[in-house]
């Protein structure tokens, strides 16, 4: 039985993806993720200003009049949704948790699959494969995937997503458009990332809490880690600490944007402090531009 408070989650995020898809990404989600080519529709009479090149001479011959064969986008696509739910995204010290924002950010985007009349598949992973569905039409597909993101219990606590890209690459030859949701706090997977993404559409989408880019002077806290079972304690008031802390958050942000560029693979920024709409936007008008 799900809990009344995760149903109520469940409500209120899709009355409020909804409503934004409906009312802002449904048309750029369709304009940046093309189908998979195009498709003979029908033949008509040729009108002034049609291509020389689309004539159908047979049609033409037989008839004496010239046709033109008319092509529409062959549209439908299959999205997965590749979701981290390692120990570290139930952590948070803004609005909300990491696996909060990342929950929203699945359903807006199979939000927008479905409102495109496209699949929507969902892989949940730790250090090992926690879940799978199988893509589907619907709303109540999309619904059982919004549930999962938010109720789901994980067994393991680590980050494998190499792993999770070959299960990707196991489970299906046909090309994906790919959005893995993760902090990225993973072992090596760049050589996996870089192979996936020549099989499909891969789209990274960073969560990221204000915590883990500086660390405020709030004296001695004592923090767990997570993923290795254990606590520590530092001295935020010491600034040298602070500093040191920053710096190391700035080198692993380049390493991991300077890995998905050497992979080719589009990234998507969120924090839990700021709306993730504008990432989403950014994103979507970015993309849009270089298709032009």
């Amino acid at each position: 039985m799900i809990p009344k408070d995760i149903l109520k989650q469940i409500r209120r995020i899709q009355i409020t993806t909804s409503r934004m898809v409906t009312d802002v990404f449904a048309g750029q989600y369709h304009s940046v993720f093309k189908g998979k080519g195009m498709e003979f529709y029908e033949v008509r009479q040729y009108q002034p200003g049609d291509e020389i090149r689309s004539i159908d001479w047979n049609v033409t011959a037989r008839t004496g009049q010239p046709f033109v064969k008319k092509f529409i986008e062959e549209r439908e696509l299959t999205v997965m949704l590749l979701l981290d739910m390692s120990a570290s995204s139930y952590f948070g010290t803004a609005q909300q948790l990491k696996m909060q924002l990342a929950a929203q950010l699945c359903s807006v985007l199979a939000f927008s699959a479905i409102k495109n009349n496209d699949k929507v598949g969902f892989i949940a992973f730790t250090d090992r494969i926690e879940k799978f569905i199988p893509p589907r039409k619907g709303l109540r597909h999309v619904l059982r995937v919004i549930r999962e993101a938010l109720y789901f219990k994980p067994q393991g606590t680590g980050t494998d997503i190499a792993g999770a890209l070959d299960y990707l690459n196991r489970l299906t030859t046909r090309r994906t458009v790919t959005f893995i949701i993760s902090d990225f706090f993973a072992p090596d997977f760049k050589k996996k990332l870089t192979v996936a993404n020549k099989r499909h559409d891969i789209v990274a989408v960073t969560v990221t809490d204000p915590c883990e880019l500086e660390l405020p002077d709030a004296g001695l806290v004592k923090l767990f880690d997570p993923e290795k079972g254990r606590d520590f304690i530092l001295d935020t008031s010491d600034r040298n600490l602070r500093l040191e802390y920053a710096r190391r958050s700035q080198a692993r942000i380049k390493q991991r944007n300077s890995l998905f560029a050497s992979a080719r693979v589009d990234t998507i920024d969120v924090r839990t402090d700021i709306p993730y709409s504008r990432s989403l936007l950014k994103f979507f008008r970015s993309r849009e531009r270089r298709r032009r």
